[in-house]
């Protein structure tokens, strides 16, 4: 889960001419630069959830369990959807409004700090309970995420890993085994579908958020472990073309057409409703699965192993809760991260979630081994099982490169109007063109 020391200085060169820019541009306004103060430690502070709706209750919960703790403190919550988190984000910087304290993922930590919205947090560790209970792992990724040495801009909470979802009914009604190799996860795609009764093998990922998956399934195959080749892409090596041409083919041959507009919530949805064989989705949808099925039917183990006998996934961004630069009582928003990052708070939010907890004492919890796909997540992670290729967040155009301006290209990709190497041959274009500005910025 770590970027190397040189991508990570590369990141804090380009952050802080990004910031100075940022800060040029906002000098004048109430935005998300502005000092803020420590407070009294008392009072009122906001919270946004970045992941408002599927995570309300149990942030509520832990709300609860906070304020009985600290009764000279109220927590305001405005939970905000995953989709519009970094627009509402971008938002308030330029306009004012930020909260006190937010969730911060990894994937789109540097352009906050890059805008100076948030206070560095690696000293009020150091003097908090917190210091030494984090996942190390998770600390580097935040760490090479934010660009900017050992600093640290957001606390980690949680690692949301890739799973394959499998429907252990219909597989063992098939005679099939579990898809732990990809030769085994198409034999299974083929054979569970039968399109004329609305049976299908998988569900792919057409809509939103589309391009991680494909990049996933794309390395999973190829066997390719690193994403950069010296300053060039290795996503459209012939290897992973040939991986996504046959990942692609899948759809309307062992998908639903409508798979083409799904996002994650219509995806999971849709496999919910027990006529599909497989779907690939990250821990956070287990209690979905849970409720819609029944512990009994379903199953999720890590992604498929390789020809080459080993298990390649691209890195999932680490969630993590940020301390607002502008906050005018960061005591009090501080106390809140502390507690909700404290050992009996991040167990309790991370068994709900279904994801990999970030303390270390709660990463220990019975909770984990009971829960057999965060288990065997957690695991894959730390037995030298899974190389992680590591995706490169730090690049300023990473996310409208990796979203809204290819998933439209993935859709035309499905549909037979563009080839797989054209898709990626456009997308390393436009990461190579990326990287070579970043090292404009002084990174050379």
């Amino acid at each position: 889960m770590k970027i190397s020391k040189t991508q990570r200085g590369r990141a804090a060169a380009a952050v802080s001419i990004a910031a100075v820019l940022a800060l040029t541009a906002t000098a004048c306004g109430d935005d998300g630069s502005e000092s803020g103060t420590e407070g009294s430690g008392k009072g009122e502070i906001t919270f946004w959830d970045n992941n408002g709706g599927p995570r309300t209750a149990i942030w509520t919960e832990i709300i609860k369990d906070f304020e009985k703790a600290n009764p000279d403190i109220k927590v305001t919550y405005v939970p905000i959807p995953i989709a519009d988190v970094q627009s509402k984000y971008d938002t308030a910087i330029a306009g004012g409004g930020l909260p006190d304290v937010g969730g911060v993922g990894t994937a789109y930590l540097a352009n906050m700090v890059a805008q100076e919205a948030l206070d560095p947090l690696t000293d009020r560790i150091k003097g908090s309970a917190l210091k030494g209970k984090l996942v190390e792992g998770m600390v580097e990724s935040v760490k090479d995420a934010g660009g900017r040495g050992d600093d640290m801009y957001t606390v980690p909470t949680s690692a949301n890993n890739g799973a394959i979802w499998y429907r252990t009914d219909l597989f063992k009604s098939a005679g099939l085994e579990a898809p732990t190799t990809w030769a085994d996860f198409y034999k299974a795609a083929g054979k569970l579908t039968d399109s004329k009764k609305n049976k299908f093998g998988y569900t792919i990922r057409g809509g939103a958020g589309s391009i991680a998956q494909a990049m996933d399934a794309a390395y999973g195959q190829s066997g390719i472990t690193e994403f950069w080749n010296g300053d060039k892409t290795t996503l459209n090596d012939p290897r992973n073309v040939a991986a996504l041409e046959k990942y692609a083919a899948l759809y309307k041959k062992s998908t639903p057409a409508a798979d083409v507009n799904n996002d994650f919530t219509k995806m999971v949805a849709q496999w919910d409703t027990g006529t599909i064989g497989m779907l690939s989705h990250n821990l956070g949808s287990y209690q979905d699965h849970l409720k819609a099925l029944g512990k009994e039917k379903f199953a999720g183990i890590p992604n498929p192993i390789g020809d080459g006998g080993t298990r390649v996934q691209v890195s999932n961004p680490v969630d993590g809760l940020g301390l607002f630069r502008s906050s005018k009582n960061k005591t009090a928003a501080w106390k809140f991260i502390e507690f909700a990052a404290s050992h009996a708070s991040n167990s309790k939010w991370n068994e709900s979630a279904g994801a990999i907890p970030a303390n270390t004492e709660a990463a220990k919890d019975p909770w984990i081994s009971a829960a057999e796909p965060t288990e065997l997540a957690a695991k894959a992670l730390t037995d030298g099982s899974t190389k992680i290729v590591q995706l490169p967040y730090y690049l300023p155009d990473w996310n409208n490169i990796s979203k809204a301006d290819n998933e439209p290209e993935f859709q035309k990709l499905l549909l037979g109007k563009v080839t797989a190497k054209a898709f990626l041959d456009k997308i390393a274009e436009e990461l190579n063109k990326a990287q070579a500005e970043w090292k404009e910025l002084g990174n050379g």
